[in-house]
């Protein structure tokens, strides 16, 4: 009987590598699969307060990231066939960190330049400078290793799953990492700061640890040394720049940066949610000098005939459900953003207490509520919008099933009513009217557009409002707003449902432009 002559695999050439590095090469894949993934998503939150969190922005965010991976794979694989030397992608780590360190300082001036531009191409060429590099220069990480891990061809598929099933853990731990502690608990700029640093040490150790030339060494340190000083100095940054005006309280959190800004020498505060104001005080007179807080509840009040139960979709500062409580209505509040509840009861003297509170998202309450109110007010606004998954025909019925019949919804939007850009406004209104007999729509002169919905076909004011109670400041806008019903083009728009809601592409053009005013009029000298 013939034997099978053995199979031998071939050898492939280069030293075999010390124990010690092989695991530092295993170590060195899970840093970067984290750090990939902390750059994809922290990158998005850096630009948020700039271009917004609409689809653009991580649209733009993910195919940066996709086609850079696709770049560093490529080139990765091209430099370990020319070179085993992993000191090679060691030195792309530590420049990938270095530049990140950077982007710590020019992601503001980057984004500001950008602004000129429409939402999609801004977005997309603010990611592209800022990250495309760095994203590039970590996915060279996974071929080279792979090719100088690999000793015989019979031990490739090993080495592949090996290092891809590590990276990937590492993805997913940055993943972790930067949603449940890193965001809630550290600004953008010093989780960038932390993930830069790591990267240049991991090369540092490398390069000092089992590199051989003096002079790489010493290149690695000085680099070293620039990017923590670049970045430091881009932490430095990170601090109110306002004129007239003290930042009181700075946090992150899992919905944006929140600031409370105050005069220098005046009486008003202001809630910010990336450099966006969402709420103004007078601490003084205790009262809200933004009008759309009057028009929230004296709505309400207006054409509900009772107000014994409410539901207030979205806390803000709790100033709408602190004065519907005031009134001796039991209020139940829906908010999805823990971190706004010690600021609003620090600094605008919410009361947890005297509300029931629910963190969480509102449409995922509406859906479970077995409660029957008699006003729910939608005020969810996620910097210059409300989220579109609460205004579609779904989420309209959601709310209708737990509203009494005489009961009122009331929503506040920065709706367009006229010329090209209504989409919006358009498309609410007629939803709203799928679902509802009754909808009016209250314009105010400041951009905010309030819509009235009642399951009662004869909607009326039942109960003028007491414009005694309104701030001065604002009277002469809660008074107009009252007055002036407004209804858009019945041509234009159309029903939002969950399954088709285009509302953030066909509105892009008008939240990007009140995101750019803002945004500029937050801008410090």
């Amino acid at each position: 009987m013939k034997k099978k002559p053995t199979i031998v695999a071939p050898v492939v050439n280069g030293p075999a590598l010390p124990a010690g590095l092989r695991g530092y090469l295993y170590l060195t894949a899970a840093v970067t699969g984290a750090a990939i993934m902390i750059v994809e998503i922290l990158g998005a939150k850096m630009l948020s307060p700039y271009l917004g969190t609409s689809h653009f922005v991580w649209t733009a965010q993910i195919a940066v990231t996709l086609v850079a991976l696709a770049c560093g794979y490529y080139v990765g694989g091209w430099l370990v066939d020319r070179s085993l030397r992993p000191g090679r992608v060691y030195a792309a780590i530590l420049v990938a960190g270095a530049f990140l360190a950077l982007t710590i300082a020019l992601y503001e001036p980057v984004a500001y330049s950008f602004l000129r531009f429409g939402l999609a191409v801004g977005s997309l060429l603010t990611s592209s400078l800022l990250f495309f590099v760095p994203l590039s220069l970590l996915a060279m990480v996974g071929p080279f290793f792979v090719r100088v891990l690999t000793m015989s061809v019979a031990g490739v598929g090993g080495n592949v799953g090996r290092l891809t099933a590590i990276s990937t853990l590492g993805s997913f731990g940055g993943t972790v990492l930067i949603g449940y502690l890193l965001i809630p608990f550290f600004s953008n700029s010093m989780t960038m700061y932390c993930t830069a640093l790591l990267l240049m040490l991991i090369a540092a150790i490398y390069f000092l640890r089992w590199g051989r030339k003096a002079a790489d060494k010493a290149a690695t340190v000085v680099l070293l040394a620039i990017g923590a000083a670049v970045g430091y100095a881009g932490l430095q940054k990170e601090r109110w720049r306002g004129e007239g005006s003290e930042e009181l309280f700075r946090g992150n959190s899992n919905f944006g940066l929140l600031q409370v800004i105050q005069q220098k020498n005046g009486t008003h505060r202001f809630y910010l949610n990336d450099y966006l104001t969402q709420n103004s005080y007078d601490v003084s007179e205790q009262k809200s000098i933004s009008m759309f807080t009057y028009m929230l509840h004296d709505l309400a009040r207006a054409y509900a005939p009772r107000v014994e139960d409410v539901l207030c979709i979205g806390m803000g500062v709790g100033i709408v459900p602190m004065e519907f409580a005031r009134d001796g209505a039991r209020v139940d509040v829906v908010e999805i953003n823990p971190a706004v509840v010690p600021v609003a009861t620090k600094f605008f003297n919410f009361e947890p207490g005297k509300v029931r509170l629910t963190i969480g998202d509102g449409r995922y309450y509406v859906n479970r509520c077995a409660k029957r109110y008699d006003a729910i007010i939608l005020d969810a606004f996620l910097g210059d919008s409300c989220p579109s998954h609460l205004m579609t025909r779904e989420a309209f019925g959601g709310m209708r099933r737990i509203l009494q019949p005489a009961g009122a919804l009331v929503i506040n939007t920065f709706a367009e009513l006229e010329g090209r850009n209504d989409f919006f406004g358009a498309s609410v209104y007629k939803t709203l009217t799928n679902v509802f007999p009754s909808v009016r729509i209250h314009k105010g002169k400041n951009g905010n557009t309030l819509f009235v919905a009642s399951c009662n076909p004869q909607m009326d004011l039942v109960n003028p409002p007491d414009y005694g109670q309104v701030y001065s400041g604002c009277r002469d806008q809660v008074q107009s707003a009252f007055a002036h019903l407004r209804e858009p083009n019945p041509d234009h728009g159309r029903v939002l449902t969950d399954d088709f809601n285009p509302v953030e592409f066909y509105d892009a053009v008008n939240r990007e432009s009140l995101r750019r005013s803002l945004a500029l009029s937050a801008r410090g000298p």
